[in-house]
């Protein structure tokens, strides 16, 4: 049984199609990406698995449950994350301070708590603190771990805002074109982390615009036109595709 079902996926907004039968699969322990234009549904596609809106038609199916239409936050719960395209970090609090922010949906503690069972938060608490710093170990970013978000350079924002995805461990990890705005010693950083993600058991589904990047680190590829599904291979196979080179990627040999 495969990780994540789409099934003939479809969103309209008023006579907008967006998403026009997408079916795709994603199978436990891949990383795939979806490459298409502007305005191929690319991120419309993420917006409604993440439960941010609601396909008008189709259904998602994860870890073999219909979660459909479910809000954003029960979507988390059941293990789905993301990043998005611009930067959201909370530039004032610490590094630490925003990968806890990540596991407020893993932290089961109420307000009885706080007041009348102290030491049991404060075990939480310090369960949450260890696992934030285990995370940011992962990313180089521990080390730094009191520093102010904003001071980060760019690339080990965009880290941070992965790092704070993956805190909840997630089984599948969306991410929004998360090269935006990277050099190309970033991207390569990036790259390295993903396939770490990878090792550790986290399935990786990516948007991109940067072919390097994307035919770099996905094992197989989605390609979207005009809201609907174009072409699915390898990278390889994508890359020698004739009517997807035309497209998308430029004449032969420009990648």
């Amino acid at each position: 049984m495969s990780l994540l079902t789409a099934e003939q996926i479809g969103k309209k907004f008023g006579g907008v199609v967006a998403l026009n039968d997408v079916s795709l699969t994603v199978e436990k322990g891949e990383i795939v990406g979806m490459i298409g234009p502007n305005g191929s549904g690319k991120t419309t596609f993420i917006n409604n698995l993440s439960g941010l809106y609601a396909p008008t038609a189709g259904r998602f199916v994860f870890n073999g449950e219909d979660i459909t239409g479910y809000p954003a936050h029960e979507i988390t719960a059941k293990g789905i994350s993301r990043t998005f395209q611009n930067l959201r970090i909370f530039p004032n609090i610490s590094v630490l301070e925003n990968i806890l922010i990540g596991l407020h949906c893993r932290i089961p503690v109420s307000l009885w708590d706080v007041y009348a069972r102290i030491m049991k938060t404060r075990k939480i608490e310090k369960q949450a603190g260890e696992k934030a710093m285990a995370v940011l170990e992962i990313a180089g970013l521990a080390g730094r771990h009191q520093t102010l978000a904003k001071n980060l350079p760019y690339g080990k924002q965009r880290l941070l805002e992965i790092c704070r995805a993956i805190v909840s461990d997630p089984h599948l990890l969306l991410l929004d074109e998360p090269c935006a705005g990277m050099n190309p010693v970033e991207m390569d950083d990036l790259a390295d982390f993903i396939r770490v993600l990878q090792e550790k058991g986290i399935t990786v589904f990516v948007i991109e615009h940067n072919m390097r990047f994307i035919m770099s680190v996905a094992q197989r590829l989605i390609v979207l036109e005009n809201g609907s599904k174009f072409r699915e291979g390898t990278p390889d196979q994508i890359q020698k595709d004739k009517e997807v080179q035309a497209i998308y990627l430029g004449e032969e040999g420009d990648i």
